[in-house]
Formats: C-alpha cells, structure tokens, sequence
C-alpha cells in the first residue's frame, strides 16, 4: 500500500512540475508577444514589472541546467556506475545534435510540430545509441587510461569528420532547426533520464554493470556477462547523451563542430565529478552548482574559466567524493531497497 501510495504521489509531483513548466513557457510566451504588440496599450509601469517577473534570460539557465543534468546522468552510467573513465562524451552528444536537427529541417522543413520535435528527440537517441554500440565493441577489452585514450581519439575524430562533410554544414555549422526546446520538454526528458537510469541501475542489468565496476574477474567468475553490461551501459549513456544534444540544438537553432570538442566533454566531467560519481543525486547536484556558477562568475569574463576549475581542485582536495558524498538521496531510492532483507521483531 505504501509503495502504491509513493507511486502515486511521485506521478502527481511530476504532472504538477510538468503542468509548471508548461505555465512557464506560456507566460514568457505571453510576454513576447505582449512587449511586440500590446506595449502601448498599458503603463510603463506595468510593462517593468513584467519584464522584471517573467525573464527569458532566467527560463533559458533553467533548461541549460536540464540539458547539462542529463549529459551529467548519462555519463555517470559508464564513468559512476560502470567505473570507467570515458572523455568523449560530447561526441554522442554531436551525433544527437545533427541526427535530431537534420530530421526537424530535412524531413519537417524547420517547422516545429506536434510530432516533429519528438521524433527528432527519439531519432537523435538511436543514432547517438547505436553509435555508442559501434564504439563498445571494439572498445571492449580496453578500461581505465586506455579507454580513456580511444574515447578522446574518438571525440576528435566525430568532429573532424563533421568539419568535412558539406551536407552537414561543416565547419561554418548548420541551422534552420525550429526552437522547440522549452522548460517542458526540458523537465519530461530530465525526469525521464532519471527515471530510467534509476530504475536501470536497481536492476539486474544494473547490478552487473556495478560488479564490473567493483571487480570484473571476480564478476566474471559468478557468471556476469561483463561484456553485455559493458555493452548495455554505453548504449544507455550515449542514448541520452543524444537526447540531450537534440535539445542543445533546438534551443540555440545552431550547432557547430566546435560546440563538441573536448572542452564540452571536460564540462560534462566537472559536472559529474563536482556532484559525486557513482550515485543518483550527485550528477544533478553538479550540473545545477556549474551551471549557475559559471552565470553567476560571468562579470569575469573568460577568468571564469579559471576561477571555476579552481574551486573544483579546492572540492577534489577537500571532499574528493564530491558535494554528494558517495550518498544516494532518499527519494531516489526505490522503497525494497529500503527495506530489510530479513524480518526484524520490531
């Protein structure tokens, strides 16, 4: 009863917050075309204050914040949970990138419709996922410093070769994608990252994908299948990643192969390694902290770049587990992992 009750209660919380962001969007919607058409008919005083309450400025941090928690949950797949050390990350986010803005533009003309922009968010996920597949493989038997070495080989190939291709813009970028991307989709995706991991993880599937982590020999001699956890947690993380990217390039209407080099993927692992790797509720602390910090360390200019890094290695000396702490917060937990495992006379 009370799980039913928690299941309940978290789908309400979840509609609610969805209901919110929808409202959002509207308002801000409101506002735009208020500035553009209505401003003479009402006060200036009333044009400040909705200027001042409703900012788009504030609603595009808050989906910048969304698009950086997914990019931070889906590498804490391979580089928390799996326990190895993936740098190329903003790869599969590229992939995602360009599959989902050439099925909005070639397909849908740029026109943002009803089902254009979800179809383009499931296109960029299987591309960027089966792209991930084809990395996995052969990629199999390499872990730590080494796969470190041939993802980061990999991130510079993936932008390499999108610089040479003319179909895809090269260089200068590519554009005409719609700006489908709002709070609303921003917070669906978000809760359903989560949610997937979450219950990935809590799992069999999940369970081998942690014994890799903790001792694949010893993993291998219970009869976990190393290679398909392996397998199974890069497809999962770079699917997302995609997802991820299809809402990047719909929220700027332009993306470029400089957009995913190595320095986006350096920023996906501060993110991850600020909040705490290896759990739930640290990727999501980590994104939400770099985020806001960068905007708020803007007045810097580009010394904000320094000052940011700085405080992490003052974090990793600090607290080297992260923020988090290595400790799962409680709403993220699912209820039989609550429980005890044998009656108690209690």
């Amino acid at each position: 009863m009370n799980l039913l009750l928690r299941g309940k209660l978290t789908a309400f919380l979840v509609v609610i917050g969805l209901a919110a962001c929808i409202g959002l969007d509207q308002l801000v919607a409101f506002k735009s075309y208020y500035l553009d058409n209505l401003s003479g008919t009402f006060s200036p005083q009333a044009l400040e204050i909705l200027s001042k309450v409703i900012d788009p400025y504030y609603l595009q941090i808050l989906i910048y914040v969304g698009i950086n928690i997914i990019l931070a949950s889906s590498l804490n797949v391979v580089n928390g949970y799996m326990g190895e050390f993936s740098v190329g990350h903003a790869a599969f986010m590229a992939v995602g990138a360009y599959a989902g803005s050439l099925v909005t533009v070639g397909l849908f003309k740029g026109v943002g419709g009803t089902f254009a922009f979800p179809i383009a968010l499931l296109a960029g996920g299987i591309a960027a996922g089966f792209f991930g597949l084809l990395v996995a493989i052969p990629s199999f038997k390499t872990r730590g410093d080494y796969l470190a070495i041939v993802t980061l080989a990999l991130n510079m190939i993936v932008k390499s070769v999108i610089e040479n291709i003319p179909g895809l813009g090269g260089p200068q970028g590519y554009s005409g994608m719609a700006r489908s991307t709002n709070l609303a989709w921003t917070f669906f995706c978000v809760v359903a990252t989560i949610w997937c991991i979450r219950n990935l993880i809590y799992s069999r599937y999940g369970r081998s994908i942690i014994a890799v982590r903790e001792d694949e020999i010893a993993a291998e001699l219970v009869g976990v299948n190393t290679r398909n956890a392996k397998i199974l947690a890069f497809v999962i993380s770079s699917f997302f990643a995609g997802i991820a990217g299809v809402l990047f390039a719909h929220l700027i209407q332009f993306i470029n192969p400089r957009t995913f080099s190595v320095l986006k993927s350096t920023d996906v692992l501060v993110m991850l390694y600020l909040g705490g790797a290896g759990t739930m509720g640290g990727p999501v602390l980590g994104a939400i902290v770099y985020t806001i910090a960068l905007e708020l360390l803007r007045f810097l200019g580009i010394w904000r770049f320094v000052v940011t890094p700085l405080l992490l290695i003052l974090l990793m000396i600090l607290r080297p587990t992260g923020i988090v702490g290595g400790h799962e917060i409680g709403p993220l937990i699912p209820t039989r992992e609550k429980e005890p495992c044998f009656p108690t006379n209690d």
